[in-house]
């Protein structure tokens, strides 16, 4: 599937009511296959970059989406994008945590969330809410294992409306295995971090969005209250193989993933074995 011509039709299209902060990217379903577009500069390329960088870490093979870079024809129109299996079973469905959250108590997760002052209280009150609600005791875990991928690779996207758990039969619910990276490594060229600007800079503007605009402060409140649940294997060698696999995007900008990535691994090379 990677770097393959693939050919969309009107009545593959699918409208999400998951949100993002970052724009609603054209979404496909086909043959039991997602396809996602690019929307703001090089998301399916993130998107790949990480899931090929995860298979590199402590994760297991069933708790992370591997993504493919495909090129999306959609009527006339050309789209540079990315490719996932669909993971759910025919009687699953995804939830978010604000939706979970406000079908329980008919109001505002993110707004509850944003109400208490400490950021320490408000990851117990994340974590401690949605255990409450589906008497699942690895919530805290879980969570950190995202926190700490979304400090290494940037993601600024990953907030209460589109982290998601996966609800079954009878409101049983398991965990979503990690995707939707695709706001990572400053993939957003048209707004936030256009193509040719100081790359260091850039890193330097990057905010997450889940409880707090810090990924140090968001990793080591994870850490202190669940334990570092997540290590990484991967060196400068293992990422210039898996960039210079990709068709369709420019060199530059797989040399501003390089060198985003690489920054990151310095930072956090306590995680790395």
């Amino acid at each position: 599937m990677q770097n393959k011509l693939v050919l969309l039709q009107k009545e593959d299209a699918y409208t999400a009511d998951r949100g993002s902060s970052k724009g609603n990217q054209l979404k496909w379903m086909k043959d039991g296959v997602w396809y996602k577009a690019d929307n703001l500069g090089y998301e399916g390329l993130s998107e790949y970059v990480v899931s090929r960088l995860l298979a590199m870490s402590s994760l297991g093979s069933d708790e992370f989406i591997t993504y493919e870079v495909c090129r999306i024809r959609y009527n006339t129109a050309e789209f540079n994008g990315c490719s996932c299996r669909h993971f759910l079973k025919p009687y699953e469905s995804l939830i978010t945590l604000e939706r979970l959250f406000k079908d329980t108590y008919s109001h505002s997760f993110y707004e509850s969330v944003y109400m208490i002052a400490d950021h320490e209280e408000r990851l117990r009150f994340i974590v401690n809410s949605i255990a409450d609600i589906t008497h699942m005791d690895n919530i805290g875990a879980y969570i950190a294992k995202l926190l700490t991928i979304d400090a290494l690779f940037l993601n600024e996207d990953r907030h209460l409306h589109n982290i998601a758990l996966i609800k079954g039969q009878n409101n049983e619910y398991r965990l979503s295995p990690v995707f939707d990276n695709g706001a990572s490594l400053l993939s957003d060229t048209k707004i936030d971090y256009p193509v040719g600007e100081d790359v260091f800079k850039c890193i330097g503007r990057s905010r997450p969005k889940t409880f707090c605009d810090d990924y140090d402060e968001q990793v080591d409140l994870c850490e202190k209250l669940y334990g570092r649940q997540i290590s990484f294997g991967f060196d400068w060698h293992d990422v210039k193989q898996v960039l210079s696999s990709v068709e369709y995007y420019p060199d530059d900008v797989k040399e501003r993933v390089y060198d985003t990535v690489l920054d990151r691994r310095r930072k956090y090379k306590y995680l790395f074995k």
